[in-house]
């Protein structure tokens, strides 16, 4: 019979449903029912696209004699991290106190009072390479329960006060010093990779808010140019369908890990838009296009909401091969051209891709498989066009066509079509942002779908947003994360769209943030408030994830409020919670990269671009903006002056004004002017 996990929305949950344990999601009623019993509570946290998550499901959840071990001595609870990422949180950061380290599945166990007292991320069904037997563990925790409980009690009350103080903002640095910023560069230059680019060894992660942060500042942005191409050209990056899988295993960026998230690639985007606004280089511009296009046919919605993620595995009736779709051998891609007539060509798309007999990737689950190719070009393609003729650009659009053509007929990893808001602000920003830089109303369309799907299904009348949408059910209070990045996606729409309903609906985002984040005392923002229910602490998040953090987006937002209404006390909280984690950021070598962008934003000088006309005549001067990079310029197009401060007193059709510090040039109709004062800009 299904479990308690086949109500549930999550995808994630509905995995285990057909499990032999005894699941509970997260709810009062599973830890009363602890409580009733007198046991612990087994804490189980992941999400659909992991794969070792895969793994230990397949190992022991769905295991008959684990199960029974499990529903014997605890109450057994499912949480995706997705959906709560506040329980997350709160729990990882007693797993990373308890074992150093952290990650998915990620395993904890609790006292019926929700205290955890031991921890750990992924068992094994059997003792294997250090690590105990999930069974083992299960024994060991039920003894210690039954015969040593108030140790374990007290080792729950002692971790439990170690993650609230680990929790509480420190009080604040005071002003970031005069070079804080060359500080920060020169810090990630200490770790980066100046041959493959990337910071730090294996494995390599996309890092997208340090590399936005990175373009912003001069001395820094051979880092992040040189890491984005060497990025767009490995396996990393789906050579034929666009997107980036989640990392890399390796330092060359070459394996993957292949699961694909939406964060990853709306974040991605928009550093690539800006590399292309930098250098100009159309390869930053159609790896872009090939991303967002890959998220239009397999992530968004029939109702305009985008989808959370894809796995790594795909499933065979073996069970999950890991890469499966997207890897070759020379014999498939060979048979794949010579049936497409382009057989001729296939020395060259086996040179261009890398693809030997040797293979570069085997998953070691399923041997049986044996070894397959990642895509990645060892060769750029301008070299290859120069060493074996301008013509092989062409020659392998057409093979890569076919090959992807092909690719679609194969079984395809599951997709998690669960809505997450705070995600959907970051993809709202790509495809605004791509509408905006690559004059395509395509991607601006589906920019302004979103923003409808998201007010009309997870706004609620009071003008807070919920977290998830699933099967037509919106649900979670939303957390800061949504609030914030939701907030700064409207931004960019407004800048890309001049439609200020957009404006004004993110400055209503930010007045919740305001109202039931912040913290005055602290100087900080929590990552819940207002209805959200109360856990053992209060995150107060300035490192950056693989998404950039509450705090950072929070900033930011802030500073925008600021440009566009003339709110000063926007500006202040802005620069307190920067204030507030300087100490670590001028420490750190990486990780604070939304922090970084927002310290640099709160230094830079207050620049607005207001473009005053109908659309028609605003077409030329916005084309003009839109290929210089102007990170921290508040952009404002409009039919006519209005209520924000830049607007006021502006008329004319078709006419650019260019101010800075409060002070405007005079207008221009001619795109050649305001280009030359735009690179006046400071």
């Amino acid at each position: 019979m299904p479990n308690r996990l086949a109500a549930e929305s999550s995808p994630y949950l509905r995995q285990h449903a057909e499990n032999p344990v005894d699941w509970w999601p997260w709810s009062a009623e599973a830890f009363a029912e602890a409580q009733r019993r007198g046991v612990p509570v087994l804490l189980s946290v992941g999400y659909s696209t992991c794969h070792w998550c895969h793994v230990m499901a397949h190992e022991s959840f769905e295991d008959e004699q684990t199960a029974a071990l499990m529903n014997a001595n605890f109450v057994n609870v499912k949480v995706d991290r997705e959906e709560r990422p506040d329980v997350d949180a709160v729990y990882m950061a007693a797993t990373q106190a308890l074992t150093g380290q952290g990650g998915w599945p990620m395993t904890v166990f609790l006292t019926p009072d929700a205290e955890p007292f031991y921890a750990g991320t992924y068992f094994p069904p059997q003792d294997a390479h250090g690590m105990p037997s999930f069974r083992r563990v299960l024994a060991s925790l039920t003894e210690v329960w039954t015969n040593r409980r108030e140790q374990a009690l007290g080792n729950a009350k002692a971790l439990t006060e170690h993650i609230r103080e680990a929790s509480a903002p420190r009080p604040s640095s005071g002003p970031l010093p005069e070079d804080a910023l060359a500080r920060a560069v020169g810090n990630l230059w200490r770790v980066y990779d100046d041959h493959l680019g990337g910071f730090g060894r294996a494995p390599k992660f996309p890092a997208p808010t340090t590399l936005d942060f990175l373009l912003t500042q001069p001395e820094g942005r051979d880092m992040a140019l040189h890491t984005l191409t060497k990025m767009s050209e490995g396996g990393i990056y789906d050579q034929l369908g666009g997107g980036f899988h989640r990392y890399s295993v390796d330092a060359q960026w070459l394996v993957p890990h292949f699961e694909k998230m939406l964060y990853d690639n709306a974040q991605l985007v928009r550093t690539l838009l800006h590399a292309f606004q930098l250098t100009g280089r159309e390869d930053y511009a159609q790896t872009a296009r090939e991303t967002l296009d890959y998220l239009e046919r397999e992530m968004l919605s029939p109702q305009g909401g985008f989808y959370s993620a894809q796995d790594a595995d795909t499933h065979t009736e073996r069970g999950g091969v890991e890469g499966l779709t997207f890897t070759w051998t020379p014999n498939e891609i060979r048979e794949v051209l010579e049936a497409a007539g382009l057989g001729a060509d296939t020395d060259l798309v086996l040179r261009a891709y890398g693809v030997t007999d040797a293979g570069n990737f085997a998953d070691p689950h399923q041997p049986s498989y044996g070894s397959r190719n990642v895509l990645h070009l060892p060769t750029p393609l301008r070299a290859l066009s120069r060493d074996l003729g301008p013509e092989v650009a062409a020659r392998l659009a057409a093979a890569k066509a076919v090959l992807f053509a092909a690719r679609q007929t194969r079984a395809q990893p599951h997709t998690d079509d669960k809505v997450l808001t705070s995600w959907n602000g970051l993809a709202l920003a790509a495809f605004a942002d791509a509408g905006r830089i690559l004059g395509e109303p395509h991607y601006l369309e589906l920019a302004r779908q979103n923003a409808d799907f998201v007010r009309r299904e997870l706004r609620r009348p009071d003008g807070t947003l919920l977290h998830t949408f699933k099967d037509g059910q919106a649900k979670v209070t939303g957390l800061l994360e949504d609030h914030a990045l939701y907030g700064l996606g409207l931004v960019a729409l407004f800048q890309a769209g001049g439609d200020l309903t957009h404006l004004h609906w993110a400055r209503e985002l930010w007045e919740i943030v305001r109202r039931d984040y912040w913290d005055d005392a602290a100087g900080v923002f929590y990552a819940t408030g207002g209805e959200a229910e109360t856990l053992l602490t209060r995150q107060a998040q300035g490192f950056d994830s693989a998404v950039i953090s509450d705090n950072a987006a929070a900033a930011l937002l802030g500073l925008w409020m600021n440009r566009y209404f003339a709110d000063p006390e926007a500006e202040k909280i802005a620069g307190r919670v920067v204030e507030s984690f300087a100490g670590d950021m001028l420490t750190a070598a990486g990780g604070f990269g939304g922090l970084w962008q927002a310290a640099a934003f709160w230094q830079a000088p207050h620049t607005e671009i207001a473009i005053i006309g109908t659309p028609p005549q605003r077409a030329p001067l916005e084309r003009v903006v839109a290929e210089q990079f102007l990170p921290f310029t508040a952009l404002t197009p409009a039919e006519e002056g209005g209520t924000l401060p830049v607007l006021e007193g502006r008329s004319g059709g078709g006419q650019a004004y260019v101010c800075v510090q409060m002070t405007c040039g005079l207008p221009t109709k001619d795109a050649q002017v305001l280009k030359e004062q735009l690179k006046a800009l400071p």
